[in-house]
């Protein structure tokens, strides 16, 4: 049976106008669907008004690109990828990669991190970062060890895919540390079990 992955794309942008920084938010995923603003006529605007001018001996700030997001997460949750201008970064669900309380990569696990080394390659990146984190259940310390463990794990196929002695790897394992979600219930623990794999972007 062949499994249909359906992404969620999220893009986050942000714009910088004459009169400050405005967020753009037609997908601000806090706006409830059937909230947003509806369209209307444009609005009139007079050309000789003060304030659209600027005051005498005034310039415009030099254009700036500012950082763009985007955010692609199967419907399952078990995956995400998050790209900005400057790195790219894959998130995998602990689930997805290990059995419980476990550092033992399952063959499916395998086969996304193959995937994730062959995105690595088209980039070009020589410095990959790859960390661990776990839920609050249990100890610190066992987190703590657990974590790194399973980013060892993690490292040591994509160095084997990679195979390039001039690619260096930060292998670290924070536990409970830098939660993305809520420990109170299963599902935001859930996204907090993961391993994040990031290295910089290219422009390939």
């Amino acid at each position: 049976m062949t499994r249909t992955r359906l992404p969620l794309v999220l893009a986050v942008a942000t714009v910088l106008l004459t009169t400050g920084t405005v967020a753009h938010a037609e997908d601000d995923p806090s706006v409830p669907p059937g909230t947003e603003a509806s369209a209307s006529a444009p609005v009139d605007v007079d050309p000789n008004d003060p304030d659209l001018k600027l005051p005498e001996g005034a310039t415009l700030a030099q254009a700036k690109v500012l950082d763009i997001k985007t955010v692609v997460e199967e419907q399952s949750g078990d995956e995400r990828r998050e790209d900005t201008n400057a790195d790219v970064t894959f998130a995998l669900q602990a689930e997805v990669l290990f059995a419980k309380d476990s550092a033992r990569l399952s063959g499916e696990a395998k086969s996304r991190i193959a995937t994730i080394a062959q995105e690595i390659k088209t980039q070009g990146a020589s410095t990959i970062r790859v960390f661990g984190f776990t839920d609050n259940l249990g100890s610190s310390a066992h987190g703590d060890i657990l974590s790194k463990d399973r980013a060892n794990a993690v490292h040591e196929i994509l160095d084997s895919e990679i195979n390039d002695p001039s690619v260096t790897f930060e292998v670290r394992g924070y536990g409970e540390q830098y939660p993305i979600s809520s420990n109170a219930t299963e599902a935001g623990r859930k996204k907090n079990r993961r391993v994040e794999v990031t290295f910089p972007r290219t422009d390939n």
